[in-house]
Parts: structure tokens; C-alpha cells; sequence
């Protein structure tokens, strides 16, 4: 085979390689609700940030902490990082993702490098993460023992939303 007849070759196929079909979205169901909730809280940890921050690690059913905090169960954990506000802890209102660092915003979920950070979805079996789903943008409502939330997230080119819920008593838990 002649050398621009190899390069013509490896060109070729590198470019069917490059435009394979769009898989089809797969889709999990997540759960409604959420039945466990810690609120990590983290005072004012960021030099140049002047409020404080408070985190929100729900668990739904199938799911638990052992002693060492550590998950156990299959299940899904829903987590937020980064909410920030004037109290030591979270104060009835609306928070919203946003990137302003100022009260009742928190950061909208991104994967650096495999590493979620933000708002993401674990789905947790036998105490093993087998997937995660960031979520891209949301918001949710804190009233008296609830929580109501309105979450983005895309799969693909496909566009979801996800509005689930807890009910009950935040643990609080002081991070050091």
C-alpha cells in the first residue's frame, strides 16, 4: 500500500470512528422523597466569601450512615454543597443555584474530571456508588420540617427536571 494511500485510510477511519450515533438518554427514576437529611454545616470556611456555608446530604429509603458516616445501603443520596447564608444554619425561604456566593444561592452542580461538585445524585448499591447524575441548576423551598425541591439535569441532549421532597428533621452536623 502506497504512504498517501495509508493516510487516506487512517483519515477514513478515524472520522467513522469520530461520527457514531448519538446513544439514546437513559433515564433513571429517582425517588420522590427522601427520608434522612443532614445539614453539614461549615460556618464561614472561604476566606473571601463573608457568609456561611451549609450543606445538604439527603438519603432515600434503603439507605443509612453507619457510625463513621460512611453510606450503607442501595439507595440514592442527594447532595448539595455549598449553601450559603447569614445564620449558622439554614432559615426558612427559597434558595436558588447561582454562582454569587451571597445568602440563600447555592453552586450549581459540574463534574471536574469525574469529580462531582455542587448538586449530583449518587445511586448507591451495596454501599458502592454505581452512577452519578450532576445536576445542572435548581432551587428549593425550606419551610418549618420540609424541603421542596425543583432540580435540572440533562442526560445527552435531553432536558430533565426533578421535584422531590423530605419531610422531617435535619441533623445537624458540625463539620470541622
Amino acid at each position: 500500500m502506497r504512504p498517501y494511500m495509508m493516510i487516506w485510510v487512517c483519515c477514513a477511519m478515524t472520522l467513522l470512528c469520530a461520527c457514531r450515533p448519538i446513544q439514546p438518554s437513559v433515564r433513571q427514576e429517582y425517588p420522590k422523597e427522601y427520608n434522612l437529611a443532614y445539614q453539614e454545616i461549615y460556618k464561614q470556611c472561604y476566606d473571601s466569601v463573608p457568609y456561611n456555608v451549609v450543606a445538604l446530604d439527603l438519603y432515600s429509603e434503603g439507605l443509612t450512615l453507619n457510625e463513621k458516616h460512611r453510606i450503607q445501603g442501595t439507595g440514592y443520596n442527594l447532595y448539595l454543597s455549598d449553601i450559603f447564608c447569614s445564620d449558622t444554619v439554614l432559615t426558612a425561604g427559597t434558595y436558588r443555584s447561582d454562582t454569587s456566593a451571597t445568602p440563600f444561592t447555592f453552586l450549581p452542580g459540574r463534574d471536574y474530571e469525574g469529580t462531582p461538585h455542587g448538586i449530583y445524585i449518587l445511586r448507591i448499591e451495596e454501599d458502592k456508588v454505581s452512577s452519578i447524575q450532576v445536576v445542572d441548576s435548581g432551587s428549593f423551598v425550606l419551610r418549618n420540617d420540609s424541603l421542596l425541591f425543583t432540580l435540572y439535569y440533562h442526560i445527552n441532549y435531553n432536558n430533565y427536571t426533578y421535584k422531590p421532597t423530605f419531610s422531617g428533621v435535619l441533623i445537624p452536623w458540625v463539620k470541622q
